[in-house]
């Protein structure tokens, strides 16, 4: 499990993101790259981590389910995420 810490700065860069994306794709139309280095840092896209919903782990996450792998297969295996069940042949 993440520390909360880690969570929340993640989600503090989701807010960052949503809220200049609008003003970045402006300048990046314009071709204004001095502006556009004087955006914040973390307001970029790619600042941002794929984190598990329930944990908050980092590596391993479906982003279909927005779930690390190790909380998913628990979840299917107790029939929880419909549509899913364990393969056999």
């Amino acid at each position: 499990m993440s520390t909360t810490a880690i969570v929340a700065r993640n989600q503090k860069r989701q807010r960052l993101v949503d809220k200049y994306a609008e003003k970045r794709a402006t300048l990046k139309e314009a071709g204004d790259w001095e502006a556009l280095q004087k955006l914040p840092r973390n307001s970029s896209p790619t600042r941002l981590r794929n984190r598990c919903n329930l944990t908050g782990r980092g590596r391993g996450v479906y982003r279909k389910f927005g779930l690390g792998r190790n909380k998913f297969r628990e979840l299917a295996l107790d029939g929880k995420i419909p549509g899913i069940r364990k393969s056999s042949w």
